[in-house]
């Protein structure tokens, strides 16, 4: 039996559904989804530019701490992110318009059986560093082979994003034949995004921004440094308003997941836990907030027994394949490889908890903000709409 954890409505209220109907509205073909709730495609078909901008990390929750800012006086609704709530799975649902059931990619951290190796799958290397695997002949298309949302549109495409990842492999994949708009700082984003909407010919713009996802892990979703970032941000969204009046556009927000901050007290470590450790084949995948575990056949009794005996209160253990098949990633065919990145169990952690397994050659700084689990904080993210 499913605990009562926050699953994502893919029938109509989840990013996924979100992305039919603006495929809906740019002339693109039927997808797997329903459209989302609420959402007139009609109304976003007669606009000239459809505008997506997704701000990396700004969960409902949050936005919903400040109710005089532009961008919650234009909250239309919370709809739900795809699980897990984390970059990777979420903005690949963005670029693809396929939840994780189809599109495969379910963390950080991904185990591909391709490989037999943990790969860190947005920079696209091996977990512990290295060089990109492109470099050693495993291209991402090779093995990852996704489809680009901007390639089903009947408009003119393009894709604003960071500098440090508009060259990536992943983002590479994924772009398709949309044409690429890198900048640096937000202000130049929301520039490039007014400059792109004074032409006359109908399009598709998404645009995305990563800053506030990393103070957010780096200071905590709670900290000053987040709350004075995102102040500033609101005043250059409200500019960007403005440069946009009478061009005919609607501009739609959302984000791919919220945050939760967990304390060192709420800090779980495999280094502090050999005997688990060792029931494991391989290192945790997936997320902090949400853990792959992929466990020895002689041992999985073992495991269960300890996670019982000394997590409870912290994780909630499923069956991988319990969580698949109640839909959690999403509904109808599954990608042929989703099982395999899931692994045997799956660790969903409580309250604000976080699970660990530091490997050598990882230097990942310890964070403060985390996502990933299936808590509201990180499951719901706002749906913002300027027309």
């Amino acid at each position: 039996m499913i605990e009562p954890i926050i699953f994502p409505d893919y029938h109509g209220n989840s990013i996924a559904n979100l992305m039919q109907t603006l495929a809906s509205a740019r002339g693109g073909d039927v997808g797997l989804y329903p459209p989302l709730e609420g959402l007139d495609a009609q109304a976003l078909a007669e606009a000239r530019n459809v505008i997506m901008l997704v701000i990396d990390g700004l969960g409902y929750e949050f936005l919903s701490q400040y109710p005089d800012s532009c961008l919650y006086q234009h909250l239309q609704t919370k709809i739900m992110a795809v699980a897990p709530p984390t970059t990777t799975a979420s903005v690949s649902t963005y670029l693809t318009g396929l939840a994780p059931q189809q599109h495969g990619l379910t963390g950080w951290f991904t185990y591909l059986r391709e490989l037999g190796s943990v790969v860190t799958i947005l920079p696209w290397v091996l977990r512990g560093g290295g060089p990109q695997l492109g470099e050693s002949g495993r291209a991402v298309t090779e093995l990852l082979n996704l489809p680009s949302f901007f390639d089903r549109l009947a408009v003119e495409t393009y894709s604003i994003m960071p500098e440090f990842l508009q060259g990536s492999e992943f983002n590479r994949m994924v772009s398709g034949q949309a044409n690429l708009v890198p900048y640096g700082t937000y202000q130049q984003c929301f520039d490039e995004v007014a400059r792109l909407c004074r032409y006359d010919r109908k399009k598709y713009v998404y645009a995305y921004w990563a800053g506030f996802d990393m103070l957010a892990h780096g200071f905590g979703v709670g900290s000053e440094q987040v709350a004075s970032h995102f102040l500033e941000l609101d005043q250059a969204f409200e500019k960007l308003v403005d440069d946009l009046a009478g061009s005919d556009s609607a501009l739609l927000v959302s984000a791919d997941h919220g945050f939760v901050d967990a304390p060192p007290e709420k800090r779980i470590d495999l280094i502090d836990h050999p005997e688990l450790k060792a029931c494991l084949q391989v290192p945790l995948c997936g997320e902090p907030r949400l853990a792959y575990c992929y466990v020895l056949h002689d041992r999985r009794r073992h495991f269960e027994a300890y996670v019982a005996n000394n997590l409870s209160g912290k994780a909630q253990l499923y069956l991988s394949h319990d969580l698949v098949d109640n839909n959690l990633y999403g509904l109808n065919n599954a990608h042929p490889e989703l099982a395999s990145r899931t692994g045997d169990y799956t660790l969903v952690m409580k309250d604000n908890h976080v699970i660990i397994d530091s490997l050598p050659g990882d230097n990942t700084p310890q964070l403060v903000g985390y996502h990933g689990g299936l808590s509201g904080q990180e499951v719901y993210v706002p749906l913002i709409l300027v027309e």
